[in-house]
């Protein structure tokens, strides 16, 4: 009895000590010093929230020459429409307005939005535990990533939030290459899921997913080694007082993801020629101009066949299709990008930055 009455106690102690231990924590928490469950998961929601308007805000921006990429992209060399940039956009004004000018947006933001904000946060947790296995390495408790070292995180996240949004881009395309003149098989974007699911299959929702998987790499990759990187460099060196208070000015944050946005769409932009025309086969019903007027459109057996075949009929300038445009639109879009994403997590108050 007295053994039983002594784990009784004991019982009881440990089981008081726990409740006492909680509730100093609770109040920890309430009062800042220690951040609860609750507090983490609200950090989360605000930072996924951040990349979420960080990526509808730049994508609208550039809206118009998003499209016109894509048209110049995946439309035929027999029958030519657009011809640049200033005449691209222009036709698609004079043909079918306002609207033609921002026609797949909504899809695209509908996937851009997820993208985004999984994209950031998945950068921010990949940062964080390459740094962690860097200086467990190391031994070094002080290591700062390195530019390579934010390469792999950027890549990580790009991978992640590529495959998590991919059957909507792979509709978002499709939908985008309609004109006026072309039989409007997709109404929007759930309608297109359905539709290529119903008439190709799974597997069709995921075309082309291997060359946006290499492309994306060396691109988010670069797109957030480079303007961290590029940042950093800014705040150590201070070149004519561009850092005040250990902040940079938003315009200079600007220039930093302009930078960033046209060394990484230079790199994969090709891989994203690609994939863009991967994604149009098996379209029965496609638009004149991927086909071209009586004209049969090119068929691709994966990614290395694409390549042969734009190479070998249209040459190697055809995987820079559209670069103007995309350039044009880059600079801006990754830009807009970057500073939305920290301006938006300064006003809701998360402490957690890409850049830590």
């Amino acid at each position: 009895m007295a053994s039983e009455d002594v784990v009784g106690k004991s019982r009881g102690d440990t089981a008081v000590t726990t409740i006492v231990n909680l509730a100093e924590e609770a109040k920890l928490a309430r009062e800042g010093v220690v951040k609860g469950p609750g507090h983490q998961v609200l950090s989360i929601c605000k930072s996924l929230v951040a990349g979420g308007v960080a990526g509808g805000v730049s994508r609208t921006a550039v809206a118009p020459l998003e499209r016109l990429k894509i048209l110049l992209q995946v439309q035929n060399p027999h029958s030519i429409k657009y011809n640049g940039t200033v005449q691209g956009l222009k036709y698609i004004w004079r043909t079918e307005g306002l609207r033609g000018l921002f026609k797949g947006n909504g899809t695209n933001c509908a996937r851009i939005v997820p993208n985004s904000a999984v994209k950031f946060f998945s950068y921010e947790q990949a940062s964080s535990g390459i740094l962690w296995l860097y200086r467990q390495q190391t031994g070094d408790e002080d290591a700062q990533l390195s530019p390579l070292l934010r390469l792999g995180a950027g890549a990580c996240a790009g991978i992640i939030a590529m495959s998590a949004t991919y059957p909507m881009d792979m509709v978002r395309g499709r939908i985008t290459v309609q004109t006026e003149k072309s039989p409007y098989q997709y109404r929007g974007m759930f309608h297109a899921l359905g539709t290529v699911y119903r008439e190709e299959g799974f597997r069709a929702l995921y075309r082309g997913w291997l060359p946006s998987v290499i492309g994306v790499v060396p691109y988010v990759g670069l797109n957030f080694a480079v303007y961290e990187s590029l940042k950093d460099w800014l705040l150590q060196t201070n070149p004519l007082d561009l850092a005040k208070d250990n902040e940079l000015h938003v315009a200079t944050r600007l220039g930093c993801g302009a930078v960033a946005g046209t060394i990484g769409q230079t790199v994969a932009y090709p891989l994203d020629v690609i994939r863009r025309r991967m994604q149009m086969v098996g379209w029965n019903h496609a638009a004149s101009i991927v086909t071209g007027e009586g004209k049969e459109a090119l068929q691709y057996n994966g990614m290395i066949d694409a390549f042969r075949k734009t190479v070998r009929y249209e040459g190697v300038g055809a995987l820079y299709k559209g670069l103007v445009p995309n350039s044009v639109k880059v600079v801006p879009s990754i830009a807009i990008a970057f500073v939305t994403y920290e301006v938006v997590k300064d006003v809701l108050g998360v402490e957690m930055r890409i850049s830590d």
